[in-house]
């Protein structure tokens, strides 16, 4: 503790209010999977800067086939696809826990947009981070992409990696 003291004493006023702002900054990440090979492009970028700036993160799928979208209303049992989706989120969980990260999971279900920006509000993230694939162009331009609709509709910071390429 006393090291940290006599460093911050050693910095500008200005590098002083940075170092301080990269310590509060970024203290609740939402990381937004896919359960996809696109996964596996965002998940190092988010295991170095939680390490760094010590965050907490919050894994969230959006599980949005028919089961999903109609599981509350229909008050149907949790599909095989729900299911694989609650296991992929704990698995790369479990990764992160054993790199040293506090880590928690949320399957939401229903339109990815809507849910991933609800579940940064209720859970009060201060970063959303997601991967972007390029265009899709018929399905862009009928729906628009996630991130897209994200991307207009976030309070907060995005952090968006190209997905790797199939």
């Amino acid at each position: 503790m006393d090291e940290a003291i006599s460093r911050l004493a050693g910095l500008s006023r200005r590098e002083r209010h940075h170092f301080i702002s990269g310590i509060i900054m970024y203290q609740r990440i939402l990381v937004a999977l896919e359960n996809s090979r696109a996964d596996q492009a965002l998940l190092p970028h988010i295991e170095k800067l939680a390490s760094l700036l010590h965050s907490r993160l919050l894994l969230v799928h959006v599980a949005d086939g028919w089961a999903a979208r109609h599981y509350d209303r229909l008050h149907l049992a949790e599909s095989e696809e729900m299911k694989a989706d609650r296991h992929y989120l704990e698995d790369t969980a479990e990764s992160l826990r054993a790199a040293g990260l506090e880590v928690s999971v949320h399957l939401a279900l229903g339109d990815p947009p809507k849910e991933i920006l609800k579940t940064a509000e209720t859970e009060k993230c201060d970063l959303i981070a997601m991967t972007t694939h390029g265009h899709r162009l018929l399905g862009d331009i009928l729906h628009g992409s996630t991130i897209e609709q994200v991307r207009h509709r976030a309070t907060v910071p995005l952090l968006v990696v190209r997905a790797l390429d199939a």
